[in-house]
Formats: structure tokens, sequence, C-alpha cells
């Protein structure tokens, strides 16, 4: 059964950094493409930053470009995005996916097979 489990939100000021982890279990972890969705509260969910099977293709959107890193540890199952520099419109619930596709059609459309739980980021002083 394929799972991922988010982890590494909080509560942070405005210009501090996070950095979230997705946990993968149940499925050949190195086949799969991992995206970074956020959706905040009366917005739709948005593909924010994902990366492909080896990690030497990766996907950003313009509001997090330059700010947020995405990378992936096969060997452990597990993908990171390092939030710094992070600002009040930063706040969501966080989730990571996967899917076997490219990182644009994942993050531009959504294109997911499965999806975490979320874990919520809250930027404020």
């Amino acid at each position: 059964q394929l799972q991922l489990v988010e982890s590494g939100g909080g509560l942070v000021q405005p210009g501090g950094s996070l950095r979230l982890s997705c946990a993968a279990s149940g499925f050949n972890f190195e086949t799969y493409a991992i995206g970074w969705f956020r959706q905040a509260p009366g917005k739709e969910r948005e593909g924010i930053s994902c990366i492909s099977v080896r990690g030497l293709a990766t996907y950003y959107a313009d509001s997090v470009k330059g700010r947020f890193t995405v990378s992936r540890d096969n060997a452990k199952n597990t993908v990171y995005l390092q939030m710094n520099t992070l600002k009040p419109e930063d706040t969501a619930l966080y989730y990571c996916a996967a899917a076997i596709t490219a990182v644009q059609a994942m993050c531009v459309r959504l294109a997911v097979d499965t999806w975490g739980q979320g874990t919520q980021v809250t930027v404020s002083s």
C-alpha cells in the first residue's frame, strides 16, 4: 500500500526557515516523481515543487523560486523541501504526492497518483 507521510511543519516567523520531509513506503520509490503542493484556506491547491525519479529534473512555481529547494534521498525513501525566507503568504497546508509522470505535468496539472495527509505551515510574527 502506497503511503506518504509529511513532517516538519510548524509556526515560524517571517524570514525564517523550515524543512519539510516526505517519507514514502509501500511502493518502488525510485520509479515515482514526488511533488510538494500547498493549499491555503479559500484557495485552490497548487503545485509548488516537483522532483523527478533521480532528482535530475525539478520544477518550481514562480511564487517559491529562489527560496525553496526540493531534494530526494532514494536510499531513505524520503523527499525534502527546504523553505527559506518564508513569507506570511506561504501559510498553508503542505502536501507531498507521488506520480509516474513528468515533473511539470505533476506540478502544473496536479497529475498525482497518491497524496499524503498534509502538514501545516504557518508564517506569522
